[in-house]
């Protein structure tokens, strides 16, 4: 969705999350790059972004609806002459493939959360991220002070604020304080997590929470204790790619573009977003 603080890519769900919680196999990808050498010719460049689904951010690859910022980014690039290719990993496994040079870019991400990405001007979202807790649950948030004798779940790889991170980072071998979600499909797992009282709080986007609610009718809805970090995300290029920054003014003048036509509100609004603020 937003993000990536990494830490430790290969963290293991066994080593970080509640001892009788089964550790989950997740393959090194789920969608392979293409090998194939890219063509010289920009008309047939082809973009490759990736990230697990964080819908409506980013969704399924392949879905009839991928994600706003995948439809912004299909459009902004098809106008400028290229190709996107949208596929589906960990969001940890999509920072190492972008750091390889194996994909072009990354979606969802925070300024703060993928260091030396090149990121556009113009964002192309915005997230808002709050706490969760178990519907019966009476804890708010009060500012990290108060998670003291709270443990808080957290995915794998994703950066939430820079405070919350600096938190995780410091207690990531406490699992009184952390636990770590790896594998697929973390956002339902914690929810199950968060009902069943094996964790005390679940950090996640507010719109990402609200749309899987709205399309899954088996989660239980959890409780908002209170919203934790607003920043605007991006779709950040591979540092290991010659043209990212050609790539980032593309989309960032696309988008503004987008903007100015009103092309992004419709899209948004296809997703039940309103038009974020770019101030």
């Amino acid at each position: 969705m937003p993000r990536a603080i990494l830490i430790a890519l290969f963290i293991s769900l066994a080593g970080c999350s509640p001892p009788e919680e089964q550790p989950v196999s997740y393959p090194a990808q789920t969608t392979h790059p293409s090998d194939k050498t890219r063509p010289a010719s920009r008309s047939e460049f082809t973009i490759v972004i990736a990230a697990d689904p964080w819908c409506p951010h980013n969704c399924v690859a392949g879905a009839a609806r991928e994600g706003y910022t995948i439809d912004t980014a299909r459009e902004v690039f098809a106008a400028a002459g290229y190709e996107v290719e949208y596929l589906n990993v960990s969001w940890a496994r999509a920072i190492q493939l972008a750091k390889e040079g194996r994909i072009d870019a990354i979606t969802g991400a925070f300024t703060g959360g993928a260091p030396g990405f090149v990121f556009p001007r113009e964002a192309i979202g915005v997230s808002r991220t709050s706490l969760y807790t178990n519907a019966a649950s009476h804890w708010v948030y009060q500012g990290i002070e108060s998670l003291k004798g709270q443990t808080l779940l957290a995915i794998n790889g994703y950066f939430y604020s820079p405070e919350l991170g600096a938190y995780i980072e410091r207690n990531l071998d406490d699992q009184n304080r952390v636990w770590i979600l790896s594998g697929p499909a973390p956002l339902n797992r914690a929810v199950s997590l968060l009902e069943r009282h094996r964790t005390d709080v679940f950090v996640e986007d507010e719109f990402v929470m609200n749309w899987a609610l709205e399309t899954r009718s088996d989660l239980t809805p959890p409780r908002n204790a209170g919203e934790i970090y607003e920043a605007p995300i991006f779709i950040a290029f591979s540092p290991a790619n010659p043209k990212a920054a050609e790539l980032a003014q593309v989309l960032s003048d696309g988008t503004r573009e987008l903007r100015q036509s009103g092309r992004l509100s419709e899209i948004l609004a296809s997703y039940g977003l309103p038009l974020f603020s770019v101030d």
